[in-house]
């Protein structure tokens, strides 16, 4: 429906109003105030209702000729409220309700989906995707072929979540941005005055999705994420420099709304703000080389990047290309047990279990229970991430080391109305056998640079050149931190950067990070993954000043 201004402004003050807000500009409230929309469906996912339409789904699939399918029915309901100052500047609150259908043809994909889950749409999505690979095999290569899975005939799994984000009243998520951003604006803006500003944000998502597949699994799963999030900007007028802080010491989870309470936001929007401010005096960094000690808040973006892309399969086959590149951990024959990527003492460990992880999931999207196995062992590439269609093209290699040609589980699609492919698990840096804290490393290093918190990257279409930024520097000198740095970026080499890893935290020291949306594939989707690690310490990297104009 239409409404003119005056119609939009006078539904944002009311709904303003009700939280106690003054509304000085338009923000992007709905006129219809906060009550989310419901859209109607058949039942909930895994009820009896949503079972049938599954497997009347495989039974279309199977009588048009398809030698496998699967049926996932899903509810994907997400909320973001997005705040400045005291200000609303968006809500959103989305549900979609559908069903995906995928078959196997002589060797060949099909996919079709609908949100119209009466029986007759389903039998007649079912078919149209078996057209769709009948067509696609004219195209085809290489037939498809799936590694064995064992069928889960009736399986249930939940995040561990304790309180619903979507059963908390969107007022009072609101009333706590504002509250922290009030905390936050006593320091940018002390007295009222100054040039400071500050954002904060709330994501969440509930996925409740059922899976039917021809070989036997029914599964039903309930998946949570929550991510509070803030960002102060201190700003010298004087010196035309502004400096940011973002809350990267709290990161995105596979948890509920108790996520958002445990990151007392309130509390922390004072020292983010703080440290926001002091980047401002702080001293601009000298080029040279560096030893690094890197904090998990950091590090966990760098082993994303460097090492969790380049390790997907379908990467290193040349299939995944236009979406941020292929990767130089390629081909599998001849890289998979030789190239060294690091020390010894590197092992890096895929998996899909950790508690309160983003990846975390008791099936993946092909009914395959994901294990942990590890990318990267003592130090020399072992492994991909792989789905059931990609398992078989290391047959060889898995054979060789006496092991089952299977997929790890690490098939995902955002939504029923997209389809499953290869997507990263989560992919982790283990901690090691000493007990080493930050602290630690930091008194062992004589002459260094300490980063804490992610920022800004680039990194070339192989993953293996690259440079990243974060959001605090501490000069090391004689193992202390000696005072605060800015203007600070490193470039790497990915396979001289991990080499140069010389010390390791141990299991005191490790901590989850994470990614809430990671883009791949055309049409593009969005994953959601974690990386763990300790902190590290890395020998003699490249460090450049991004604040100097020439």
């Amino acid at each position: 429906m239409a409404i003119n201004r005056r119609e939009f402004l006078q539904g944002t003050s009311a709904a303003a109003a009700a939280l106690g807000l003054t509304v000085g500009a338009p923000s992007l409230l709905s006129a219809e105030g906060f009550a989310p929309r419901r859209i109607a469906h058949p039942g909930t996912p895994g009820d009896a209702v949503s079972r049938d339409l599954a497997l009347l789904a495989l039974d279309a699939a199977k009588s048009a000729g398809a030698s496998y399918a699967d049926a996932r029915i899903s509810r994907n309901n997400v909320r973001t409220v997005a705040t400045r100052e005291q200000r609303v500047l968006g809500l959103v609150d989305n549900e979609t309700f559908g069903i995906g259908v995928r078959v196997l043809v002589g060797g060949a994909w099909g996919f079709a989906a609908t949100h119209d889950l009466t029986r007759d749409e389903v039998i007649r999505v079912a078919r149209q995707a078996v057209a769709q690979a009948q067509a696609n095999r004219s195209a085809q290569r290489r037939p498809v072929t799936l590694a064995p899975v064992t069928p889960t005939p009736d399986g249930t799994w939940r995040s561990p979540a304790r309180i619903d984000p979507f059963d908390v009243p969107i007022e009072e998520q609101v009333g706590l941005l504002l509250q922290a951003n009030e905390a936050a604006l006593k320091v940018l803006k002390p007295g009222g005055r100054g040039m400071g500003f500050v954002n904060s944000s709330m994501f969440f998502l509930r996925e409740e999705k059922t899976l039917a597949t021809t070989d036997g699994t029914f599964v039903v799963q309930t998946i949570y994420r929550s991510q509070p999030s803030m960002t102060c900007q201190a700003v010298n007028v004087a010196a035309g420099d502004f400096q940011s802080r973002q809350s990267t010491d709290i990161q995105p989870m596979g948890r509920g709304y108790e996520h958002v309470l445990d990151a007392n936001l309130v509390v922390n929007a004072e020292r983010w703000a703080t440290e926001a401010t002091e980047k401002l005096s702080a001293k601009s960094v000298d080029v040279g080389r560096y030893d690094l000690v890197l904090h998990p808040t950091h590090l966990w973006l760098t082993i994303h990047e460097s090492i969790a892309h380049p390790t997907e399969l379908d990467r290193a086959l040349g299939f995944e290309a236009n979406y941020a590149g292929t990767s130089f951990v390629a081909p599998p024959e001849r890289v998979l047990g030789s190239l060294k990527f690091g020390p010894e003492f590197m092992n890096v460990q895929a998996d899909r279990s950790q508690e309160g992880s983003l990846a975390a999931v008791g099936w993946d999207d092909e009914g395959v229970k994901p294990d942990e196995f590890l990318i990267i062992k003592n130090g020399v590439m072992n492994d991909y991430q792989t789905t059931r269609e990609q398992a078989p093209y290391l047959e060889s290699w898995y054979r060789s080391q006496g092991r089952d040609v299977r997929s790890h589980g690490n098939s995902y699609s955002q939504s029923w109305a997209d389809v499953q492919f290869q997507r990263m698990p989560n992919v982790s840096l283990m901690p090691g056998e000493q007990d080493l804290v930050w602290d630690d490393l930091i008194a062992a290093t004589d002459r260094g640079i300490a980063i804490v918190g992610e920022g800004s990257f680039s990194i070339d279409q192989q993953r293996y050149n690259a440079q990243f930024g974060g959001q605090l520097f501490y000069e090391i000198r004689g193992g202390k931190i000696v005072g605060m740095l800015k203007d600070v970026a490193y470039q790497m080499r990915t396979p001289e950067f991990w080499g140069g890893m010389d010390m390791l935290g141990g299991k005191r020291s490790y901590v989850l990070g994470g990614a809430f949306n990671d883009g791949k594939g055309q049409p593009s989707q969005s994953n959601a993954v974690s990386h763990g690690c300790p902190p590290t310490r890395h020998k003699a990297v490249n460090v450049i000043n991004t604040g100097r104009q020439s």
